[in-house]
Formats: C-alpha cells, structure tokens, sequence
C-alpha cells in the first residue's frame, strides 16, 4: 500500500499536532509550578512561608527560576565527552515528554463537526510502549554521569540505573496481574471497562496499586529512593557537572515524570477522567459532550494533583534509605510481593472461567 499526500487525513493531523502541541505546553508549566508546590508543601511541613517574593504569595518564583537557568554561564568540562555530555539531559527531557503520548485525557470534543480525541496515540500496546519508553530513560541518567568525566557521577548514575532497572521489575508484575482482569493493553480500554463497571481496579488489586505507587517513586527518584541524587554520599549526584538549561532538563524532566507517573497512576487505578460518583455517560446526554469532555479534563488533574501531593508529602516526612536498604526492598519484598500478587489473580481468573463466583 502506498501512502500519498491524497490518502492523509490532513485534519487529523493537525487535530494530533495541536494536542501534542497543548499537552507538552500543559507538562512544562504544570512542572514550573510544581517546584513552587514543592517548596510551599516544605514550608508548611516546616513551619515556614517558603517563597513569597516574586509574584502574589511566590507565583512568579518558578519563571524567575528558568530565567536564572537560562541566563548563567554554561560550563562543559574539558575532559568530558561533549556529545555525550549534550545528549544526557536531551534523552532525559525527551523520555519524559514521550510517555504522555498513549495517556487518555479525556473522551473526545465534539469541534467544528467532528470528535476530536484527547488522546494523541490509542495504540492497542499502551502498556508496552509505556515500559519501552520509560527504560530508555536511564540512557540519559547513565549518559550524563559517564560522559561528564568525573567518579562521583558515575557512581551515582550506576546507583540511578541499577535502581530503576530493579523496581521496573516489581512494576511489570504488578501491571501483569491488572493485565489478567482487564485483558487489554490499551490504556483508553482500561479507563473505559472502569467507568463501565463502575469499580476502580485499585479496589480489585489494591496489593498490585501499592507495588506500582512504590516502584513509582523509585522510577521517579523520589524520597526515600533518590539515591542517585544523595548529596551527602556524592556531592549532588549524576548531575553534579552540569550547569545552565542542561541541569534544568534534568530537574525538568524528574518533575514531568512525577506528573505523568500520577496520570498513569489514575488511568490505571483510579478511572483516568472518569468523574467519580457522576454516571459520565448520562451527564454527557444530558449536558453536552464538550462540557462533560471539561469536567473529565479537570477529574483527571485532580486526581493527579493529590498524588503529586502525596509525592511531596512523603518526600518532607521519610528519611533517605541506604542503598542496601533500597536495594533490599526491590528484591526480597517488591518482587515476591508482585510474583504472589500475579500467581494469586492467575488463580482467581482460572476459578471465574470455569464458573465459580466470589
């Protein structure tokens, strides 16, 4: 089959290029403002006022925070290895940006006589792109500690990488088991036999929602997992000879993976944009399509915005682990939790297809 500039769908493009468009736009402010989130939630943890300078109670702090960014010397180390050293933060940056590509946002807009989705790629293997996305990840971590030419760094990238590529172990057994029941690898589909059912899968799997919330903070580098980032062991971590933009796509691209981790989280384990305790479809009939499209839009970044809370509180109230002790969780606990939580949904799929019921 050959593909012409007849047989293309030009407004369907468009429709992608836009949304691709708002959702990276929507990802870099959401993850501007979370460092003012984070250092309010610091603050009142503290019993402080955190920033409150630039802008009505600080709001203009994370816009005077990229601007220093951009603004001061960037520095290469001579004896690094420059490309390398460039593309560390790149891989980062892009890694994290690519994941948002198969989350639902919404059901669709109903503009200008056509549905227009709020989800820039439904593809039947979700789930797996996800995974493949999110391992290509630690290149840009492993990258950016080798190529900067200095021990410390090395070291804390060969902990980073070490560390997620244990806890995408526990993840992938948790997400086995959600597998089992649903039967769908699409994560629109998921979303769908969720709001269909009106059961979240956090109530069926609520073992499967902890392995994965904890393995997403280590995916994260949050505390208590952010060992590639210990200061007090290794002088500010894998990042530790970067400077200007470069330093800010790493910071950047830890805060777009805390925003997109909770959105999968939610799609996931909690109905993605379904509004709880509102039958969408009925609302929809009702109201309209697009102001039931909105309200599913702000369902699902409020959902989103309580884990990110959740990640900020856990961060200012658990101490760092050792990395024996982190190490340790992944593989004698997180694994063998995920393997019996795996083992013990195969079981009760078995028993419902041959007719017992619960």
């Amino acid at each position: 089959m050959h593909l012409t500039l007849l047989s293309i769908d030009w407004l369907l493009l468009i429709e992608k290029c836009v949304l691709i468009l708002i959702i990276i736009s929507v990802s870099l402010v959401i993850a501007m403002y979370e460092t003012w989130a984070e250092r309010k939630v610091a603050a009142f943890m503290q019993d402080r006022r955190g920033p409150n300078r630039a802008g009505f109670g600080g709001l203009l702090q994370p816009m005077a925070d990229g601007l220093k960014l951009f603004m001061k010397e960037e520095i290469i180390p001579t004896s690094s290895s420059k490309f390398l050293f460039v593309l560390g933060p790149g891989m980062a940056m892009l890694t994290a940006m690519m994941t948002s590509a198969v989350i639902p946002w919404s059901s669709h807009f109903h503009l200008f006589g056509r549905d227009v989705s709020m989800q820039i790629a439904d593809v039947n293997i979700g789930i797996l792109y996800i995974f493949g996305v999110v391992s290509m990840g630690v290149y840009g971590i492993m990258i950016g500690g080798w190529a900067s030419n200095n021990k410390f760094s090395l070291l804390a990238a060969i902990r980073g990488a070490s560390q997620i590529i244990s806890y995408e172990l526990a993840m992938g057994l948790a997400i086995i088991a959600l597998l089992m029941i649903t039967g769908t690898l699409s994560l629109g589909k998921m979303v769908e036999q969720q709001q269909e059912h009106g059961l979240y899968n956090f109530v069926v799997q609520p073992l499967g929602f902890l392995i994965f919330l904890v393995c997403a903070f280590a995916e994260c580098n949050r505390t208590p997992f952010d060992l590639s980032e210990a200061e007090n062991e290794l002088n500010f971590g894998y990042h530790q000879e970067y400077s200007s933009m470069k330093l800010g796509f790493y910071l950047f691209a830890e805060y777009i993976n805390m925003f997109i981790s909770s959105a999968l989280m939610a799609s996931l384990y909690f109905g993605g944009f379904d509004i709880p305790f509102v039958n969408d479809a009925a609302f929809g009939a009702h109201f309209g399509q697009n102001p039931l499209a909105i309200l599913q839009v702000v369902s699902l970044f409020g959902k989103i915005v309580l884990f990110i809370f959740f990640f900020m509180w856990v961060r200012w109230t658990i101490p760092r682990f050792r990395y024996d002790q982190l190490m340790n969780l992944g593989w004698k606990v997180l694994i063998p939790l995920a393997l019996f939580n795996m083992l013990a949904t195969g079981f009760i799929v078995l028993l419902k297809a041959h007719g017992w019921h619960f």
